[in-house]
C-alpha cells in the first residue's frame, strides 16, 4: 500500500515536462550537505498510523529528532506533507542538522507525514487514495487530524511546545496548500508555513484564497512561496498564475510573506536548492512572536489598529439575541437558561430577566421597551425598565425580529419557514412564504425602506422593498455571502447595520461585513471558532460592536457607529458601485 502511495507521490510532484527537466540543474545549497562536526539527528519510522479523523485511512509518519534535543525543554516542531519521501528529496534531514547547529534555527522535532490511504477490500480492488482529499480542502479537518491525533502520539514521545509561534508546517503541491490551510485555519496553533509550488487552484476550492486573504482581518502568519513559471497548467487553473495571486492578496493584506520564483516545473528541485535560505527567512528573528498586520486604511475603514476581539463574560449555556437601549446597554439572551442579560456601558453584567420562556431575538421598540421572541410561549413579549412583561404578539413561532421608528417590525418563523409583519399594537400578518430557506435575523437599511433577511441555509441575504402598509416588494437573494467549504450554507444568523449602510452578518466564517450593495468586503473570524449566533452595536457612541459565541460574549470598537431602527430613518452615503 505505502509503495503505491510514493508511486502516487511522485506522479504528482516529481515529474516536469522532458524539455524543462532537462534545463532545470541546480548546484547543492552548502547546508543541504553534510558539514564537518555537525551532529546528525536521527529519523525514527517508519510508524503505522489509523486515523478516526479520517475513517479506514492508514499511513505511516516519521519523526526527526536533533542531536540537540533536551527532553526538559519544549522543542520546536515542523511538519511536513508527503513523508519521508519528500523529507529526503528536499534533504530535510540534513539542512536541520546544519541549520540548528548554527543556530539559525531553533532545537526542532521534524513530523513527516504521508497522505492516508483506505486499503482495497480484495486484490481486484484498488484502493482509495486520500491525498487530494485530505491535502487540497479547505477547512479544519487536516489541521484536526495533526493537534488531534499526530501530536498528541508523537507528544507522547517527545517535548513539544505548544506555542504557536515554535510550530511550522511545509508541504509541496497539494502539501502546500495543505500547510497553509493547516495555519489559516488554525493560527493559534501554527504561524510558519513553507509552501512550495502550492496547488492554490480549483481542484477543491483552493482558487479562493486569494478572495479570501483580501477579505478576512489579517491573521498571524508568516508564509514563505516558492514556484516556477513552467508549473503546471491544466483544467483546475496555472498553478504559477495562483502561486502569484496568493502572494500578491498576502502583500496587499500586509502578511509577513516572501517568494523565490523561478523557471521550474511541477517538482522539488528548486526547492531543495534554496530549502535552507526558505527556513532561515522562515525562523528569523526567533523567538520574537509572529503578530497579524492592520490591514490598510483604504482596505476597509471599519478597523482600529490596536483593537480586537476582547471576552466580556463567559459560561453561559447559548448566547443569543442583541440589542442596545438608547443609553448604550446591550440586552442578550441566554437561551436555555431562560435568562436575558444586561451588560451596562461600562462592560458589568448582570441579569435583567428570568424565566423569558425561551426568549431569542431581542429589539428595543420606539417606546423604549424591550421586545423578546418568546417561542417557549408562542408570543412576542414586551418588558419594562423593572423585567416586567407583557404579551404583544400572541399565537406564533418567533425567531429573531426587528423594530422600526414607526411601531412597526417583522419576525421570522424559520421552522415554518415564514416571514411576519407585527406592531406594537399587536396586530400581525405574513408577508412571504414562498422559496424561503430557514429565515433568521433581520434589519433594515438606515432609510427603513428595505428589509434585510439572513437566510441561514443558503449562502444569501434576501432583500424587499418595504411598503407603506407593511407588506413586501421586489424580493432579491442581494447579499452574497462565503461558506465554509464542508457546506453550501452559511449559517447566517443575526444582522445588524451602521451609519455606513453596511450589513453585519453572523455566520459560520465569522462576521461578514457587506456593502449596500451586498458584497462582503471584510470578514472577522470569531476568536472561540465557535458559531457566531448575534450581533450588536452598543456603547454611548455605538461604536462598540458585541458578538454573541455560544458560552461567551465579545466586543471591539470600530471606526464607526451602529444605526438603531427604533430611531429615526436617515439617507446612508451613496455606495461605490
Amino acid at each position: 500500500m505505502f509503495r503505491i502511495g510514493l508511486l502516487l507521490l511522485a506522479i504528482v510532484v516529481g515529474v516536469a515536462a522532458p524539455a524543462q527537466a532537462q534545463r532545470e540543474s541546480y548546484p547543492d545549497h552548502p547546508d543541504s550537505v553534510r558539514q564537518p562536526g555537525v551532529p546528525e539527528g536521527k529519523v525514527e519510522g517508519p510508524l503505522d498510523w489509523s486515523s478516526s479523523i479520517y475513517p479506514g485511512t492508514q499511513r505511516q509518519f516519521w519523526i526527526y529528532v536533533p542531536a540537540q534535543y533536551d527532553a526538559a525543554k519544549p522543542a520546536c516542531v515542523l511538519v511536513t506533507q508527503d513523508g519521508l519521501g519528500m523529507a529526503n528529496g528536499w534533504k530535510l534531514p540534513v539542512v536541520m542538522d546544519n541549520l540548528i547547529h548554527s543556530g539559525e534555527m531553533p532545537v526542532t522535532i521534524g513530523i513527516f507525514i504521508s497522505p492516508g490511504v483506505v486499503p482495497a477490500p480484495h486484490e481486484n480492488a484498488q484502493p482509495r487514495f486520500n491525498r487530494s482529499f485530505e491535502y487540497d480542502a479547505l477547512g479544519d479537518r487536516y489541521a484536526r487530524f495533526l493537534l488531534e491525533e499526530i501530536l498528541p502520539e508523537v507528544g507522547g514521545r517527545y517535548n513539544l511546545s505548544q506555542d504557536p509561534n515554535d510550530r511550522a508546517i511545509a508541504g509541496a503541491s497539494s502539501g502546500a496548500i495543505c500547510a497553509f490551510t493547516v495555519a489559516w485555519e488554525r493560527p493559534d496553533a501554527f504561524r510558519r508555513v513553507l509552501s512550495s509550488i502550492g496547488t492554490y487552484v480549483g481542484l477543491r476550492g483552493g482558487n479562493e484564497y486569494p478572495v479570501l486573504v483580501r477579505k478576512t482581518e489579517p491573521k498571524p502568519i508568516r508564509v514563505f512561496l516558492q514556484d516556477g513559471s513552467n508549473d503546471l497548467d491544466i483544467y483546475a487553473g496555472s498553478w504559477w498564475v495562483a502561486n502569484q495571486d496568493m502572494l500578491s492578496a498576502l502583500t496587499w493584506a500586509g502578511y509577513d510573506v516572501h517568494h523565490i520564483w523561478g523557471e521550474g516545473g511541477h517538482n522539488g528541485q528548486h526547492t531543495a536548492a534554496i530549502l535552507p535560505d526558505a527556513l532561515r527567512w522562515l525562523w528569523r528573528d526567533y523567538p520574537e512572536p509572529i503578530r497579524a498586520a492592520h490591514p490598510d486604511k483604504h482596505r476597509v475603514d471599519v478597523l482600529i489598529p490596536g483593537q480586537s476581539w476582547e471576552l466580556v463574560s463567559e459560561g453561559y449555556k447559548f448566547t443569543e439575541g442583541g440589542a442596545v437601549n438608547a443609553a448604550g446597554e446591550v440586552f442578550f439572551t441566554d437561551i436555555p437558561n431562560n435568562r436575558i442579560h444586561r451588560i451596562a456601558v461600562d462592560g458589568t453584567v448582570s441579569v435583567f430577566a428570568e424565566n423569558t420562556q425561551g426568549a431569542n431575538g431581542l429589539k428595543f421598540g420606539p417606546d423604549g421597551r424591550l421586545y423578546a421572541c418568546q417561542d417557549g410561549a408562542r408570543q412576542i413579549g414586551r418588558y419594562d425598565d423593572a423585567g416586567n412583561v407583557e404579551a404583544v404578539v400572541s399565537g406564533v413561532n418567533c425567531n429573531d425580529l426587528v423594530m422600526m421608528h414607526d411601531g412597526q417590525g417583522y419576525f421570522t418563523d424559520p421552522t415554518n419557514r415564514k416571514l411576519w409583519w407585527f406592531n406594537t399594537a399587536g396586530e400581525k400578518k405574513i408577508v412571504d412564504e414562498e422559496g424561503l430557506e430557514f429565515p433568521n435575523g433581520l434589519a433594515t437599511s438606515t432609510d427603513q425602506t428595505l428589509l434585510f433577511v439572513a437566510d441561514t441555509r443558503t449562502r444569501f441575504v434576501l432583500s424587499y422593498q418595504i411598503q407603506p402598509d407593511g407588506s413586501l416588494a421586489h424580493k432579491q437573494p442581494y447579499g452574497w455571502l462565503h461558506c465554509p467549504d464542508d457546506t453550501t450554507q452559511s449559517g447566517a444568523d443575526g444582522m445588524t447595520v451602521d451609519v455606513a449602510g453596511r450589513q453585519y452578518v453572523t455566520t459560520k466564517l465569522g462576521l461578514q461585513v457587506l456593502d449596500q450593495t451586498g458584497r462582503v468586503n471584510l470578514i472577522l473570524p470569531t476568536p472561540n471558532r465557535r458559531w457566531l449566533a448575534n450581533v450588536a452595536f452598543g456603547g454611548v457612541e455605538r461604536d462598540v460592536i458585541y458578538i454573541f459565541c455560544s458560552d461567551k460574549v465579545y466586543r471591539r470598537r470600530l471606526n464607526t457607529r451602529g444605526a438603531v431602527g427604533a430611531e429615526p430613518p436617515f439617507q446612508p452615503p451613496r455606495p461605490q458601485l
